[in-house]
């Protein structure tokens, strides 16, 4: 594997991922909660399930709007990132609904436990995040040898 440190654009990640940090802290104070997307995305279905009321959570639905609405925005400033799948359709739900799995046995998402929960020291967040990433090294060295 290469990488294309041609492509890499610092200024660009740096500014990325300080805005990811100050809307992370901004949800976290204006509405006393993690900004992990599976606790966002799940709470109202959560709600629904044990038939309790639900009720609209503004912040939520913004949130969500937020980040369906951004690759427009992005649109708006540059052309989107190449994006292509190398798996077909049936692979793709499989490893969706893997990670949606994995997901709830760690009581929450990438986003939530290593943005946030890591800022907050969280001892939980620093086991999962290291499980997540050592998945993942297990993972691309099993591909790699089966391949």
């Amino acid at each position: 594997m290469t990488i294309a440190w041609h492509l890499f654009t610092p200024w660009s990640a740096l500014i990325g991922g300080a805005l990811i940090g100050l809307a992370s802290a901004l949800y976290l104070l204006g509405n006393g909660r993690i900004a992990g997307i599976s606790g966002i995305l799940f709470s109202p279905l959560r709600a629904l399930l044990s038939r309790r009321p639900l009720r609209p959570e503004w912040t939520r639905i913004a949130f969500l709007l937020g980040l369906l609405l951004a690759p427009w925005a992005w649109l708006a400033v540059a052309p989107l990132p190449a994006a292509q799948a190398v798996a077909g359709p049936g692979l793709l739900v499989a490893a969706g609904l893997l990670v949606g799995v994995g997901v709830r046995m760690a009581n929450g998402c990438t986003s939530g436990h290593g943005v946030c929960g890591l800022a907050r020291f969280s001892l939980r967040s620093l086991f999962n995040v290291g499980a997540f990433m050592a998945a993942g090294f297990v993972s691309v060295a099993l591909l790699r040898w089966a391949l």
